[in-house]
C-alpha cells in the first residue's frame, strides 16, 4: 500500500495549513505545531503520543492537538491510517469560540481523541470544497466543524505562566536557542552561562516543554524552515539558515515532523501563490 501526502494551503482559508494523507511505514518524532491540529481518520489508527500517554484515533474519530503541544505519530495497525487535517490558527480559533461558545479565555481542546464521525466528515469537507476553489463552502465548514467540536470538547487551555525558577532557567534557555539557533552551544556551556547544571537544566527544560533542549532546538529549526520556504527560500539555503548541516539533514527531520519534504511542501505553497 503506498503512502501518499498533501500539505498545501488555500487563499481563502488564511493561514490554514490543510493535509490529506496515507501513512503506513510513516513515524512522526515528538515535535510541535503553532497550529491547532484537527487530524480526522477515514480508515485503519493513529497512535499518537501525548500527555504521557499513547492515545489511539480510529476510523470516525478525530486527533486533536492544542498548539505548541508535544505528541509524535505512527500507525496502529498493519494497514496504517488514512485521514485528512486542518490546522487552523489559535486566532481563528479563538474568534469562533467568542462567536459561537460560551468559552472564555484562550479556548482549547479537553481530549486528545474524539469519536465523531459527522465531525470527521465536516473536515473532509473542508478540503475538499479547498480543493474545488469554493471558498464559501471551505470556510464555512471550517467554522462548524470547529464550533462543533469546541462545544463537545473545549475548555480554557491552563496558562503557561513561568512560575518556578527551574521554568525561568528554561525559558532563558530556549531564548538562547532561539538567538544562537544555527551555532547552539552545548547542554554543559548553556547550562554554565545559565548558572545551573547540565542535569538541572535538562530537568528544567523537559518539565517546561515538554522536550529535552536537543529535540526542542530540531523543532525549532523545522518551524523556522517552514517560514523561509513559504517566502520563497530554496530548501538548500533554509537548512543551512536554521542551522542543518545540509538538506537531506533538514528532509529527513522536516518529513518526520510536517509529514512531506521541504521540496513537495514549498511546490505546494508556489501553486497558491501563482493562482493568486
Amino acid at each position: 500500500m503506498n503512502e501518499r501526502a498533501r500539505h498545501w494551503q488555500y487563499d481563502e482559508l488564511p493561514g490554514v495549513d490543510l493535509l490529506r494523507a496515507r501513512y503506513v511505514q510513516k513515524t512522526f518524532v515528538r515535535h510541535t505545531h503553532e497550529n491547532f491540529v484537527i487530524a480526522a481518520i477515514a480508515d485503519g489508527v493513529e497512535v499518537f503520543h501525548h500527555g504521557g500517554g499513547d492515545q489511539y484515533a480510529g476510523a470516525g474519530a478525530l486527533a486533536l492537538v492544542n498548539p505548541d503541544t508535544p505528541h509524535t505519530g505512527r500507525a496502529g495497525v498493519p494497514e496504517g491510517w488514512r485521514y485528512g487535517a486542518v490546522y487552523p490558527p489559535a486566532d481563528v480559533v479563538a474568534e469562533i469560540a467568542a462567536e459561537t461558545t460560551t468559552l472564555r479565555g484562550t479556548p482549547g481542546f479537553v481530549s486528545p481523541v474524539m469519536d465523531d464521525p459527522y465531525a470527521v466528515g465536516l473536515v473532509h469537507q473542508v478540503l475538499r470544497a479547498a480543493d474545488e476553489g469554493n471558498a464559501l463552502a471551505a470556510d464555512t465548514l471550517l467554522r462548524v466543524a470547529v464550533t462543533r467540536l469546541l462545544r463537545l470538547n473545549g475548555g480554557p487551555m491552563p496558562r503557561r505562566e513561568v512560575r518556578t525558577a527551574g521554568a525561568r532557567i528554561a525559558a532563558r534557555a530556549r531564548g538562547v536557542l532561539e538567538e544562537r539557533m544555527a551555532r547552539p552551544p552545548t547542554l554543559e556551556r548553556l547550562a554554565a552561562d545559565l548558572g545551573t547544571s547540565p542535569f538541572a537544566l535538562l530537568r528544567a527544560f523537559r518539565d517546561t516543554y515538554g522536550m529535552p533542549p536537543h529535540a526542542w532546538l530540531t523543532d525549532a529549526r523545522v518551524r523556522r524552515a517552514r517560514r523561509l520556504l513559504d517566502t520563497g527560500t530554496t530548501p538548500s539555503e533554509a537548512a543551512v539558515t536554521v542551522g542543518f548541516t545540509d538538506q537531506p539533514h533538514l528532509n529527513r527531520h522536516f518529513s518526520r515532523m510536517v509529514g512531506v519534504p521541504p521540496g513537495a511542501y514549498q511546490r505546494e505553497r508556489k501553486n497558491v501563490q501563482d493562482l493568486g
